[in-house]
């Protein structure tokens, strides 16, 4: 057997997940705002890319030496979708990525005169006034209570430990030995700052909280207060328990239980609400104009969630002239990943649509006639429907919104398993869910459903149902137990 070198020839196949292959992927599954950031980062990494913020074209030759614009994207009727017709081939198309609403047209200024001979106001009018934080309203209430520095500085202490809901975990004892002062002064100055605005701040648990906002109610006698320290009954919906503890018929405590209701038990929770991102949809849909009975409903992506971003083709051709070769690879690197990002953007958008087009055909009648009549769906329906892949239609329903006449939702909510009936036919687990909803709320004191009992009933309505299932539903929807709906609708509260 000779022993030398040797030359072969070998073909193989393997799947090699490149860093731009990794990145679409992500973009896919990514929300509109993790989108929007995501392009941010490369405008100011790439200095290929540019911002294009029109919206009805370019004048002419306004950008000469720049990427051809892509067609203009179809007006809202040509994104038709119905039960009987498919998503049409406009949907498909490259979208227009170029936006010229903040062009200043010389005409109808949208942000102010060009000049500034005319604008009397001084810049601190411009500004909105901040309103003052939770712990800047109690520091002045501090102030003006207590002329003491030495209490102010307790109190300070006090409003520094709050929690977000304004209790006071910290017991007298511990703060009364960081301070250096005595435990009863510590107490003295935790009282009387319980009665600042909003009342109940400052304690340490819910039945000191409610017990200072109805002390500050003239509000607790000895029934009341036997309620405020036995509020486990209360959850516990043991009505009986507590008409005993408290020595109160059933029309007593209905009326001292609404009157708890009506106090908070968070009274620093609202006071800095923390403004959460409004929901902006990624989808938008209506009905057709002019549509009857069987109408289509319309379809178009969201123009406030398209990043818009041009390749600028002019500045890499005059900047190749004198590169030298390292700047030639660094444009070329940063050239072909500006185009990538750019088809990405677009087959990103191309994609949503057409997995919301056909999430809206196959689910018709929900949107006609409301959960009732939400079908099940899995993903494996509509990845067939698009010819996609299960994956993807899975990162195309992730984190993305379609506004509807029935609210927004997320993609993914229109996907339920499916519940056998006993004819043959199967109901969406989501429908079930807004059965038992609607069957426990229509209850009456006297005519409690047990969980036999719903089953027994959706079996009447053809639902082939089993009792751990519909427990199981019951728990997800937060609704106590027959026993517990029992004693709760013993007693009116």
């Amino acid at each position: 057997m000779a022993i030398g070198p040797r030359l072969d020839l070998r073909h193989t196949q393997s799947l090699v997940m490149t860093p731009q292959l990794r990145q679409a992927i992500k973009l896919l599954q990514s929300s509109n705002l993790e989108v929007i950031a995501f392009v941010e980062e490369e405008l100011e990494r790439n200095p290929l890319l540019e911002r294009d913020e029109r919206a009805d074209g370019p004048p002419p030759d306004a950008h000469a030496g720049r990427e051809p614009a892509p067609p203009p994207p179809a007006p809202a009727d040509s994104f038709e979708s119905s039960t009987a017709a498919a998503l049409p081939a406009e949907a498909e198309a490259p979208l227009d990525i170029r936006d010229w609403s903040n062009v200043y047209d010389g005409e109808s200024p949208r942000g102010g005169r060009a000049d500034f001979d005319e604008d009397a106001r001084g810049i601190d009018s411009l500004a909105a006034e901040r309103p003052r934080s939770l712990r800047e309203e109690l520091g002045e209430q501090l102030r003006l209570t207590f002329p003491d520095p030495s209490d102010r500085l307790i109190g300070a202490q006090l409003i520094a430990l709050l929690d977000p809901a304004g209790r006071l975990p910290a017991a007298d004892a511990a703060i009364a030995a960081a301070l250096g002062c005595e435990e009863a002064r510590v107490a003295r100055i935790r009282a009387r700052m319980q009665r600042f605005e909003p009342v109940g701040m400052f304690c340490r648990s819910l039945s000191e909280c409610l017990a200072v906002q109805l002390a500050e109610k003239n509000r607790l006698d000895p029934a009341m207060a036997a309620l405020v320290r036995n509020l486990e009954m209360l959850a516990r919906r043991d009505m009986r328990g507590l008409m005993r503890v408290c020595g109160v018929d059933a029309e007593d405590l209905a009326d001292m239980v609404a009157e708890l209701k009506r106090l908070d038990p968070k009274p620093g929770a609202g006071f800095d609400p923390e403004h959460a991102p409004s929901l902006v949809p990624d989808v938008l849909m209506r009905p057709a104009p002019m549509a009857g009975e069987a109408g289509d409903w319309l379809l178009e992506l969201n123009p406030e969630t398209l990043p818009r971003v041009l390749v600028n083709r002019g500045f890499h051709a005059r900047a190749l002239v004198a590169a030298s070769r390292e700047d030639r690879a660094f444009l070329s690197e940063k050239f072909q990943a500006a185009n990538w990002l750019v088809k990405s953007l677009e087959q990103r958008a191309s994609t949503i649509l057409k997995v919301s087009a056909e999430i809206v055909r196959r689910q018709d009648g929900f949107f006609r006639h409301g959960v009732a009549h939400l079908r099940p769906l899995i993903l494996r329906d509509v990845a067939e429907a698009v010819e996609m892949h299960e994956s993807t239609v899975s990162r195309v329903t992730a984190n993305k919104y379609i506004a509807t006449p029935r609210g927004n939702f997320e993609l993914k909510y229109f996907f339920t398993t499916a519940i056998g009936g006993t004819g043959g036919e199967t109901f969406s687990a989501e429908a079930i869910r807004h059965r038992i909803r609607g069957m426990v709320a229509a209850e009456t004191p006297d005519d409690i459903l047990s969980d036999d009992a719903i089953v027994a009933a959706l079996r009447r309505e053809g639902v082939d149902i089993a009792r751990r299932t519909v427990a199981k539903y019951r728990e997800a929807l937060r609704i106590p137990s027959s026993v517990q709906r029992k004693r709760e609708k013993a007693v009116p509260a």
